[in-house]
């Protein structure tokens, strides 16, 4: 069947999480490399990365903290990987319905409307109630999309949440390499439910063609 929509992940996918995390870093009083350190440590692991708060402010209401930050939550242009817009534009002049939809609070709509992404749709996980890799989450895209999923390309950095699922749920998943989860996750016991393997966007119009 020939791919009609594709859906993307936002963070290390669309956006750098680099200025993010850097922010998060100087918020807890820690060296950028400390953080960035724990954070790989965690990844590694297979733990939360809540545990970061819990390690170098076990003081915070860490509640609190989430809700004065979703309060000026916003992407900057230069967090856009380079490829993301060229790449989405490419899908929409070929036809592709694109659509955007990751593990994100509800203002990350919002934010990546105010940057100007060419998507058909833009959703969070905060906004439809569910997060990957729950299936109710793939259910949404699919809903979203308008067309059965077996029309449907997924597109993330994790195999956990995003190749696996995708591909349980009947999408063409697609394996992105790149940001820690996805050089971690190159050699993910479970990468070959991916059907492509990619290292950018650029290619990826071509590469769901020649799928077709």
């Amino acid at each position: 069947m020939p791919i009609q929509a594709v859906c993307f992940d936002v963070g290390e996918t669309l956006i750098d999480e680099t200025r993010h995390w850097e922010e998060w870093a100087a918020f807890l009083g820690v060296p950028r490399l400390t953080l960035f350190s724990a954070y790989g440590v965690l990844l590694e692991r297979g733990q939360s990365l809540r545990r970061l708060f819990e390690i170098f402010r076990p003081d915070l209401d860490f509640a609190e903290v989430r809700r004065r930050r979703l309060s000026h939550y916003d992407f900057l242009p230069a967090d856009l990987y380079p490829d993301a817009i060229p790449a989405l534009t490419a899908l929409r002049d070929r036809g592709f319905r694109v659509l955007i939809a990751g593990n994100q609070p509800v203002e990350s709509e919002a934010a990546l409307t105010r940057l100007g992404v060419p998507a058909d749709v833009i959703a969070s996980s905060a906004g439809w109630g569910v997060q990957k890799p729950d299936p109710r989450f793939f259910e949404k895209v699919v809903e979203a999309a308008g067309v059965p999923a077996d029309r449907i390309a997924y597109v993330g950095d994790r195999v956990d949440n995003d190749v696996v699922p995708a591909r349980a749920a009947g999408m063409t998943a697609v394996f992105l390499r790149r940001g820690p989860w996805g050089w971690m996750h190159e050699d993910h016991p479970q990468i070959d439910h991916a059907h492509l393997r990619i290292a950018s966007l650029l290619g990826l119009p071509d590469a769901l063609e020649a799928l077709a």
